[in-house]
């Protein structure tokens, strides 16, 4: 159904800019689903004022604003680290003002319509078009229909071109913004990597050019960012196509503007702890949880992994500096759980002592560990046992990744059929019930039969769970997402195996487990349909003439694209044949089509550190079965990211102990 797209005022005369939309907003809660979502006041939440950061001496503003949005609802966006870290970071500067905005529910984008309330901000409901800046925060580009809604009922101009001085820029981050290209229309800039120190730099560029009367306007603020080579200004590219459709190239249109752009990586952890004051959500989210990041970048090298690609290298947070930051968290939030995150955790060089540590620390307390991604190979259960110490015994998740032995060294995921069935036996042997298994469909190379090996891992899983516990009672559940193709990957060449024969693979599958009645109770089933995983390949892989089917698909209604209850296939597969009827491509090119050596990919000149060559003999590793060691343990594989980017592999071990705060 389509939503009616009436303009949203950005201010009235009444509302000066920076005053609060709350007196106006308020009637409107009783009549929407979870009002408490958007009412703020969470525990470590900060409002500052709006002048914090006072005039010069001639009068101009000194003050730079950032509206900080995680494009999802109230509940996914909360908890999001990145988000977390950077409201954090940018408050912590005394010139400096930074509020969170979320995505509206439909109920309440409605009413906002119709009322004239403006997209806002949770901390002190100032309306989201008087800032400086709009900074969204992409994990997933199934939230491009959700930023087009907040610019909109921002009263900011959903299209770059048509923005003025009166306008925030809009700046996208997180790890969608590594192919920026299809919501280039709407972006103003776009910053790879990670962000603290990103967004200051970017902020002390702002608040010189506001200090000298903003010269130049929009376009030359942009222009100083650019010049920095770590912000990425879409508008001061050209994208030239070769008739088949394919790009010719990206070329810079104005100077000063440099051919690659270098994604931001921060060094020596411990010294930026953040958060140090975790945000508490006021109603339900997704982790009810104190988060600590132990380390940040992958170098296990599995091919089909964006994230631990573009978060190259590794680099470990101290022991101590982890302690501490537990410490500091639990106190300032309540919370009684804490979670140990990364990529791997169980990957940290110390994570024995760490575990151990924080549980000696914690005993005889309500205070739990949890580590929410653990390899199989990394996994022990001294570790599993020290996490659970105080008495919490969830289930465990293991992420094998691929059926078959033959798959596993395809996507370079080096787990073992022996290495699975030697962890779960040791799990169910101590005192576990219930063990989770993750894979994917759709990898390159793969057919049914690698797929319904799935079914048979699973069976040995139960056969083994029941022979080392002696019990009945053991439960597995497989659980499989579709294989997207994502940029700065080996697999970025890749097809992509179509919604219809992902359907019928899984459904094989779902036939192979239910046909044995010894396991039919036994073993648990989840997969989602192929559908959405096309849309986001569709967008992952996309390039500058899909902003016409983001845009197309909004306006008939799209959001939240990435909740099952709101996603419509149709629409997206009937706006991207109208956007795109008078182009040489489809969705099957950007989705199914396996790309060439020496085609020009639409990010590019997007610099993550990683050599082009090397994905591409990375890429035809895969396709021969062979695997590739991690580079933390082994000499240099010559992916790039060190030389290139000056930076490092930092992994300990200290040698330092986690010594309790106090003799419970």
């Amino acid at each position: 159904m389509s939503t009616s797209l009436t303009p949203t005022p950005q201010a009235s005369p009444v509302r000066p800019r920076g005053a609060s939309v709350f007196a106006d907003l308020e009637p409107l809660l009783d009549q929407v689903a979870k009002p408490v979502q958007y009412v703020g006041g969470e525990l470590n939440a900060q409002v500052k004022d709006w002048h914090v950061g006072g005039h010069t001496d001639d009068g101009r503003e000194r003050t730079v604003r950032w509206a900080l949005m995680y494009p999802d609802a109230y509940e996914v966006g909360l908890p999001n680290q990145g988000v977390m870290i950077l409201y954090e970071v940018l408050n912590e500067q005394p010139e400096v003002l930074a509020e969170r905005t979320y995505a509206v529910w439909p109920d309440l984008e409605q009413l906002m319509r119709e009322h004239g309330v403006p997209q806002f901000t949770v901390d002190a409901h100032r309306a989201v078009g008087d800032f400086d800046v709009l900074g969204l925060s992409f994990a997933t580009e199934l939230g491009y229909t959700n930023m087009l809604t907040a610019l909109d009922l921002a009263g900011v101009p959903v299209h770059a071109r048509d923005r003025t001085e009166e306008h925030p820029l809009v700046i996208a981050g997180g790890h969608a913004a590594f192919n920026p290209e299809p919501v280039a229309d709407f972006l103003d800039a776009a910053i790879i990597g990670d962000g603290e120190e990103a967004v200051l730099a970017a902020t002390r560029i702002i608040r010189e050019w506001k200090e000298a009367g903003r010269p130049g306007g929009r376009t030359e603020v942009l222009a100083r960012l650019a010049a920095t080579g770590g912000v990425y200004v879409p508008a001061f590219y050209d994208v030239e196509y070769l008739p088949d459709g394919r790009i010719k190239r990206v070329v810079p249109n104005r100077s000063g503007v440099p051919w690659r752009v270098s994604k931001h990586t921060v060094m020596d952890l411990d010294s930026w702890p953040y958060p140090k004051q975790p945000l508490v959500p006021v109603t339900e989210s997704v982790h009810e949880r104190m988060s600590v990041e132990i380390f940040r970048g992958c170098t296990r090298g599995c091919r089909f992994c964006q994230a631990g690609m573009i978060t190259r290298p590794v680099r470990e947070r101290s022991i101590t500096g982890i302690g501490e930051m537990v410490e500091r968290g639990l106190a300032a939030t309540g919370f009684e759980e804490v979670g140990l995150l990364s990529l791997s955790s169980a990957d940290h060089s110390e994570i024995g002592d760490i575990a151990k540590g924080l549980a000696d620390r914690y005993e005889g307390t309500n205070t739990g560990l949890s580590l929410p991604s653990t390899r199989v190979d990394a996994f022990n259960i001294d570790l599993a046992n020290e996490l659970t110490r105080n008495g919490r015994r969830s289930g465990l998740t293991f992420a094998p990744e691929g059926g078959s032995e033959r798959m596993r060294k395809v996507i370079n995921k080096m787990v073992s059929e022996q290495d699975l069935i030697r962890t779960v036996a040791a799990a169910y042997a101590s005192g576990w019930r219930q063990v989770k298994l993750y894979f994917m469909c759709g990898l390159p190379t793969e057919t049914d039969d690698d797929v319904l090996q799935i079914a048979e891992l699973a069976k040995k899983v139960i056969d083994t769970g029941r022979e080392v516990s002696g019990r009945r009672d053991i439960r597995c559940t497989v659980s499989i997402g579709g294989f997207v193709p994502k940029p700065h990957t080996p697999f970025q060449w890749a097809s992509q195996l179509g919604a219809e024969q992902t359907d019928a693979r899984l459904e094989k599958l779902r036939a192979a487990i239910r046909a044995d009645r010894r396991y039919g109770s036994a073993i648990g089933f989840r997969y989602h349909d192929g559908k959405p995983g096309i849309v986001e390949g569709l967008l992952s892989r996309g390039d500058r003439r899909l902003g016409a089917v983001i845009e197309e698909v909004w306006r008939d209604g799209g959001r939240f694209d990435g909740w099952s209850e709101h996603f419509s296939y149709e629409r997206w597969i009937t706006a991207a044949e109208r956007a795109l009827a008078d182009e040489p491509v489809d969705v099957d090119w950007y989705t199914i089509r396996e790309r060439g050596e020496t085609e020009v990919l639409p990010w590019d000149h997007l610099d993550s550190g990683l050599d082009k060559e090397w994905l591409w003999d990375d890429w035809l590793d895969a396709l021969d079965g062979r695997e590739v060691e991690d580079c933390r343990w082994t000499p240099c594989f010559d992916c790039g990211v060190c030389p290139q980017l000056d930076t490092e592999i930092q992994v300990g071990p200290t040698g330092k102990k986690l010594l309790p705060l106090t003799v419970v």
